[in-house]
């Protein structure tokens, strides 16, 4: 299995970071055609998604997920900022990894589709994502 590890840069404050031109030169870079890319963050408080970016539904991702997960103190797990258990819960609803098929080199998304890190946890400023490509 071909593997990398990358860093991303997600700031200090919650967001929804396109991966995708990072995912589609790892593909390329695989050495076979065909395949499942695999993306996978090693982080408790982070997730991936495929959303379409730029036409405002990234941040509509992030106002849903201030209404389902409120930075308050109503949490149990309460290190961190203020509501920072709100991001533990996180990664059950925006899950920690995902699979994308790879036909002929490329990512086979959608037209609008990108592949996306989400974080809503300003208290870790760069992730770590690991991407592997199982060759078909």
């Amino acid at each position: 299995m071909y593997s990398e590890e990358i860093e991303v840069r997600t700031g200090e404050r919650e967001t929804v970071r396109d991966i995708t031109q990072d995912c589609a030169r790892f593909a390329a870079d695989a050495g076979t055609p065909d395949g499942l890319l695999h993306v996978f963050v090693p982080h408790a408080t982070a997730g991936v998604a495929i959303i379409e970016t730029g036409a405002g539904s990234d941040g509509d991702l992030l106002t849903q997920l201030r209404e389902l997960l409120p930075a308050d103190d109503r949490w149990s797990h309460r290190h961190g900022s203020p509501g920072h258990g709100r991001d533990h819960v996180l990664p059950a609803l925006v899950a920690p990894s995902m699979s994308v098929p790879v036909l002929g080199g490329r990512l086979a998304l959608g037209t609008w589709q990108s592949v996306c890190l989400v974080d809503t946890n300003g208290d870790n400023p760069s992730r770590k994502v690991r991407l592997s490509f199982l060759a078909g």
